[in-house]
């Protein structure tokens, strides 16, 4: 079986954005209305959201603490029905508190430590960058939500998230599940700006073959550019459950093979 990276940014990095993200999602908190609905998760609100994210945390720190040999019970962030008219106060510090655990465990666990994961064959570092990302996401679905700017300070944490995205998407567990995806192992896939690589071809779409994973390239002359500058990623105006790969953005401009990206986008669904 394939087996996944643990991204770019480094444990100790990557266990630091699962409490960036949950503190900022925090803040988003203050004051809001937390009745108010998800559109990019339909049928939850944003008081139930955050349980959901908070009890995924309680969730793999057990996971990684005791070493789990199969899955612990997960009823508590997948059955959000009771969850409703809470209190900003007293749900953001349970947030916080939530990922804090989990951000000591991995710490201490280190990225190697054998452990039960959702994909056979990993180890605690699959939770590490697993809930970063997934902390990046439901934050931009709050603020989505409530109405907040969403803004991706780092470059390397959007550009991993996509690259994780993408890693998921085409793993050949995907393709037992999804056999359209199947079709997604010509070789041929997007280029973003801010990855490091350099494509085969000219700019926009590089034709590379990477066997089952997707990688991200740049993007010619522009993205060296933006890297010179470090801009940051657009905001998130869309409500795809991840970070859109930037032709999904109006304000991006997409070179290259149009087709071959909207084929792409098409098939790599996450969730």
């Amino acid at each position: 079986m394939s087996k996944l990276s643990h991204g770019r940014l480094g444990h100790p990095r990557t266990c630091d954005q699962i409490t960036v993200q949950a503190d900022q999602l925090a803040t988003h908190l203050k004051d809001a209305d937390l009745s108010t609905p998800v559109p990019s998760c339909p049928g939850w609100t944003v008081n139930q959201l955050v349980r959901h994210l908070g009890h995924g945390y309680r969730w793999a720190e057990t996971t990684i603490r005791t070493r789990a040999a199969a899955p612990p019970p997960d009823t508590e962030m997948r059955d959000l029905s009771a969850y409703a008219g809470e209190d900003p106060a007293v749900l953001a510090p349970w947030l916080r508190e939530s990922a804090a655990g989990l951000t000591d465990a991995l710490r201490a666990a280190g990225p190697g430590a054998p452990v039960w994961t959702p994909v056979p064959g990993e180890t605690s570092g699959f939770f590490a960058r697993r809930f970063a990302h997934e902390s990046l996401v439901h934050r931009a679905d709050a603020a989505l939500a409530l109405g907040i700017d969403f803004t991706v300070l780092d470059e390397a944490v959007a550009v991993d998230a996509v690259d994780e995205w993408m890693e998921l998407g085409t793993h050949p567990l995907q393709l037992q599940f999804f056999p359209e995806k199947r079709e997604l192992l010509g070789g041929e896939h997007p280029a973003l700006p801010g990855d490091g690589r350099r494509p085969r071809g000219r700019g926009g779409l590089a034709g590379r073959p990477q066997g089952r994973r997707a990688r991200l390239a740049p993007h010619g002359r522009r993205a060296r550019r933006a890297r010179r500058h470090r801009q940051r990623p657009p905001h998130r105006t869309d409500p795809d459950p991840l970070p859109p790969p930037p032709a999904r953005h109006p304000a991006t401009e997409v070179t290259g093979d149009a087709a071959l990206l909207a084929f792409w986008l098409d098939r790599n669904g996450f969730g």
